[in-house]
């Protein structure tokens, strides 16, 4: 019989598809072609049975799923350290948003989002959730970049250098829905700021639209203590339950932070089946509280996981984010049980999938399935010895030891080195707007 052409075969010494759950392959090969995963074979039987254009061997390596980051600021990567050390509010209101007012723009905006790309490319993140001004702008980079990525368009209840009022925001970002219909690579989803900054008119519109287009809604949410008790005091009910009163929570909603949440709160998103974005480091920074990952989880809902923005992070390494959420989610449980490594790797992946409505295509190593795939290096001394590749890949990986990255097949990472952006150019950007935002 005639070997199978095919485009790519990738040997690796382990594979973790993460679907079958708790499945770990030893000196298996990865087979795709036209951007599809063909399947996972013995490396002996792969190379008698497929012709393959293309041989990668990665004898030290842990072939997974592209990592899912479900939550961010891509562009706020131009505001990394700008304002640290400090909560939420003052943070937000005192720092971030008069330095944005400053100096927002579309070409502060794609710079900033091509920055972040190209970490979280090179960190192993091969899709991620944006919420951000100048969406189309986003949209662009991504495009260019070959990344995966669900863009959400910010809308307010007030005029920001992104829109003058609620109507500007919407119209705007369903235009962009309109552009970008039938993309394989790029989603768009409606993105209230929070209930905070967004009225009642503004959220039932957001989601009828939500409803009438089966489009995500990625929002924050019961971020502090004290959002829920202002909401409390000027609108007589917590923020999730108005959002329920207003039609908001839905199947394709993407709730972010969800710090502060009791069993009312837990039982709303159940009835709804939403989704919850952890973001623990973010949290952690902002001292905004701890998310009951572990009471979540056993509540049947699905919880994914973000890095937030470099602005309060302050990377965006998706390695280092699962670790914190490991160790996090066991200290708020008080159960060193919960949230084990195989579980972690599932936030990370097919759980940020499913969040972001892609989980039919991304985030498992199965057959017919999107190859968004990475290779993590697992060679290091700080690595050696291995027992359990997926508690190495959480407990003692980072993101720097991933090598290759590619999305639909196409490779964006070889060999660490970054196929379709200038990381040089991007370092002499990201310096010259240090200068221009706070010159020496």
């Amino acid at each position: 019989m005639q070997p199978i052409k095919i485009d790519l075969l990738i040997n690796s010494r382990w594979i973790i598809p993460v679907l079958p759950e708790n499945r770990v392959f030893e000196n298996c090969a990865l087979a795709i072609d036209q951007q599809k995963i063909v399947g996972i074979y013995p490396q002996a039987e792969a190379q008698s049975k497929f012709d393959a254009a293309s041989v990668v061997d990665l004898a030290d390596h842990i072939l997974m799923p592209g990592l899912v980051n479900a939550h961010g600021h891509a562009a706020m990567s131009l505001l990394r350290g700008y304002a640290d050390d400090l909560p939420l509010k003052p943070w937000l209101e005192e720092h971030i948003w008069p330095v944005e007012a400053r100096v927002l723009s579309e070409e502060f905006v794609a710079d900033g989002t091509n920055l972040a790309m190209a970490e979280m490319i090179k960190t192993g993140t091969t899709c991620f959730a944006d919420m951000y001004f100048f969406a189309d702008t986003v949209a662009e980079q991504v495009q260019r970049s070959g990344m995966r990525s669900q863009i959400g368009f910010t809308v307010f209840d007030f005029p920001t250098a992104g829109g003058k009022d609620p109507d500007d925001y919407i119209h705007k970002g369903l235009q962009l829905r309109d552009s970008y219909k039938g993309d394989g690579l790029i989603k768009i989803a409606c993105a209230p700021h929070a209930p905070y900054t967004v009225g009642d008119e503004t959220l039932r519109r957001i989601a009828t639209y939500a409803n009438e287009l089966d489009m995500p809604v990625h929002i924050h949410c019961h971020e502090t203590a004290q959002e829920v008790a202002d909401s409390l005091k000027f609108f007589g009910n917590r923020p999730l339950q108005r959002l329920d009163d207003l039609g908001v929570l839905l199947p394709q909603t993407q709730l972010v932070h969800m710090t502060q949440i009791d069993g009312s709160d837990i039982r709303l998103i159940q009835d709804n089946n939403c989704h919850v974005v952890h973001c623990p480091e973010s949290n952690l920074k902002l001292a905004s509280g701890f998310c009951p990952v572990g009471k979540l989880i056993d509540a049947g809902i699905n919880v994914a996981i973000g890095t937030d923005g470099a602005a309060s992070n302050n990377d965006l390494d998706l390695f280092g984010e699962l670790k914190t959420a490991a160790l996090l989610a066991k200290a708020v449980a008080n159960d060193a049980s919960v949230l084990d490594a195989h579980a972690a790797l599932r936030m990370a992946t097919i759980n940020g999938a499913k969040a972001l409505g892609w989980d039919d295509q991304i985030g498992s190593l199965e057959t017919g399935k999107s190859a968004d795939v990475i290779a993590v290096e697992i060679s290091s001394l700080s690595q050696k010895p291995l027992y359990n590749p997926a508690s190495q890949l959480v407990y003692s990986n980072a993101g720097s030891q991933v090598t290759h990255s590619w999305v639909a097949g196409k490779a964006l990472l070889r060999e660490r080195s970054l196929v379709t952006l200038d990381e040089d150019n991007l370092i002499r950007r990201a310096d010259a707007w240090r200068n221009q935002i706070r010159p020496s």
